[in-house]
């Protein structure tokens, strides 16, 4: 009844939809492992918010090289962590990060120095800020930094991606991402390799910044893609044997029905004299 499966159409049919199924699982598993990596980001970020801070030394390395470079990466299990550190802020090296958004508003992100007691430094970013009157980038005037030590608790930042040029722009360095080792060739010192996104400070900050809101990855996108190509492979499959079916019970006459007889096309018997 089905050895019409072994003709050369019905082998190739086959082989295409082994084909098109495996691709479809390897799509979804590749978004499984992706809903994974990202919800291990957003309990790493659930975590940062609940711990208590640590040394600066647990989450990052310090820079060794000279002034202008950059430390190490904060290591992948260590981006979130919540850390401590004191020193004084350089507020003459300053860098405003264009393009920001808090509440729907665009402005400026702030990063500070913060210059330690060894000389090198850790890039603070203090918060968000309006911008001045006359557009989205208008410089805004910058609140004044605290003198003397400062301490501050937030949370390990990696270094944005596509980071770009840093122009200066009245006496101000200014960017649009925030690239660590970018930003440390204009600075007069090293550098660690992430940033701290502030959450408390002593002295405390000026109230005219804006906490930086931290997005979750949005994980169950990547869930629903998965669940979609594992059901699209299991269609292919399950397309392919309702063909075959359907073909194998026309080839046997299963299911065909018998012409309707016309009785209006019949000839009528004469009637009897």
């Amino acid at each position: 009844m089905y050895r019409f499966l072994l003709s050369p159409r019905w082998l190739g049919a086959l082989a295409l939809t082994l084909v098109a199924a495996a691709v479809m699982v390897l799509l979804g598993n590749w978004q499984l492992d992706r809903y994974r990596a990202r919800t291990e980001v957003n309990e790493r970020i659930d975590a940062g918010q609940r711990m208590a801070p640590v040394p600066l030394a647990d989450a990052l390395r310090a820079p060794t090289d000279g002034a202008g470079t950059a430390g190490p990466a904060p290591a992948e299990d260590k981006v979130w962590t919540r850390i401590t550190a004191t020193g004084r802020y350089d507020p003459t090296n300053t860098v405003l990060v264009r393009g920001r958004t808090v509440d729907s508003r665009v402005g400026f992100e702030v990063l500070t120095p913060l210059v330690l007691a060894d000389g090198t430094a850790l890039l603070v970013d203090r918060g968000w800020i309006p911008p001045a009157p006359g557009g989205a980038t208008a410089q805004p005037p910058v609140p004044a930094v605290p003198t003397g030590d400062v301490t501050v608790v937030g949370r390990v930042h990696e270094t944005e991606s596509g980071a770009g040029a840093v122009d200066r722009r009245d006496g101000r360095l200014e960017t649009r991402r925030i690239g660590v080792s970018r930003l440390a060739r204009e600075l007069p010192y090293p550098v660690y390799g992430g940033y701290l996104l502030l959450d408390e400070q002593t002295p405390a900050a000026d109230p005219v910044f804006k906490a930086v809101t931290v997005g979750h990855a949005n994980n169950w996108q990547n869930f629903g893609y998965v669940v979609q190509w594992w059901l699209f492979a299991v269609m292919a499959l399950f397309g392919y044997g309702w063909v075959a079916r359907r073909e194998a019970r026309r080839a046997a006459g299963i299911g065909a029905t018998s012409t309707p007889l016309d009785r209006a096309a019949e000839p009528t018997s004469s009637a009897s004299a």
